[in-house]
């Protein structure tokens, strides 16, 4: 027999470290709701994340490339998993909230539009010309979470999973360190799987030191953010993997995400997300409704929308 809410959080308060957000503590929701007989809070926010609508779209949205030939590329939606596996671990390491933690990286990018960076930085300058707005995705994943009706907690990490702004819990700022680990080693795959890169071009010194394959990397980043964690009581890496990790990231925008290759892609992301955006505005949208719209589209419906156009 399944056990009732209640002594699902007893058990939980027991199982976790002091430090850690409990599923009784949270401050709740948006609009208040009763409580479930069986589940707890933020295993909740989690059902109701996978069970959405932009989730399930993040399947059409690629991670680097627009709409790669080949089956292996990334998706948003396999970076979202690898993201949220990720920091289940650290997470369970740390005996910190699992299901807190796999809500924040489940949602935090649902709100993303097409077109990796390049599409995001369209809709933000077509926004900005014509508004004198701007756009972000982890501000579109808010309202997307605040739609669902999410815990203040999950819509906290999902809003600080980048950005200016820390996140209030230690379960939000695993999501956010681990969502660069997961995006810097998958995109070299994805860039070396699509001939961008070779493995000598990787920088030497960062190689050496955090592994010479995406999974001993992975395995690098994860142990020295659970040590440094454990030693700190807060969530960090220790100065010399988060040095190198920086300097993997700036050297893959450099070659991979702004680098000459990406340019006709951008162009042709401008290009579509410009042209849509010209649409509705011309037919007389608002700002909040045409950032909406845009930002949940998949590749394959912005491509196909704007040839009609």
């Amino acid at each position: 027999m399944q056990p009732g809410r209640q002594a699902l959080e007893v058990r939980e308060a027991a199982a976790l470290a002091p430090y850690a957000m409990r599923s009784g503590d949270s401050r709740g929701r948006v609009h208040a709701e009763s409580e479930h007989p069986s589940r707890m809070v933020f295993q909740r926010d989690r059902d109701r994340i996978i069970h959405s609508k932009p989730f399930r779209r993040l399947k059409g949205k690629t991670q680097v490339f627009i709409d790669p030939a080949g089956d292996h590329f990334r998706t948003r939606m396999t970076h979202t998993l690898e993201t949220t596996a990720i920091s289940r671990v650290v997470a369970r390491a740390l005996r910190l909230n699992e299901d807190l933690t796999e809500a924040i990286g489940l949602g935090h990018d649902t709100g993303h539009p097409p077109f990796g960076h390049a599409g995001e930085d369209a809709l933000d300058a077509a926004l900005r010309d014509r508004f004198g707005r701007r756009f972000r995705h982890n501000e579109q994943s808010l309202r997307i979470a605040e739609g669902l009706n999410l815990t203040a907690e999950v819509r906290n990490g999902i809003l600080t999973h980048s950005g200016p702004l820390e996140p209030e819990t230690l379960e939000g700022k695993i999501v956010r360190v681990v969502d660069r680990v997961a995006y810097i080693n998958h995109d070299i795959d994805d860039a070396i799987r699509y001939g961008i890169l070779r493995e000598h071009d990787l920088p030497r010194e960062e190689i050496e030191l955090l592994g010479p394959t995406g999974a001993s990397r992975i395995d690098r980043l994860v142990h020295d953010l659970v040590e440094t964690s454990e030693q700190a009581g807060d969530i960090a890496q220790s100065d010399e993997v988060g040095e190198a990790m920086l300097s993997l990231r700036a050297f893959m925008f450099d070659r991979v995400y702004l680098g000459p290759h990406a340019r006709i892609e951008h162009d042709r992301a401008h290009a579509t997300i410009q042209r849509i955006f010209d649409h509705l505005a011309g037919a007389g949208e608002g700002p909040d409704e045409i950032t909406a719209f845009v930002a949940g589209m998949t590749e394959r419906f912005a491509l196909t929308y704007a040839e009609r156009l």
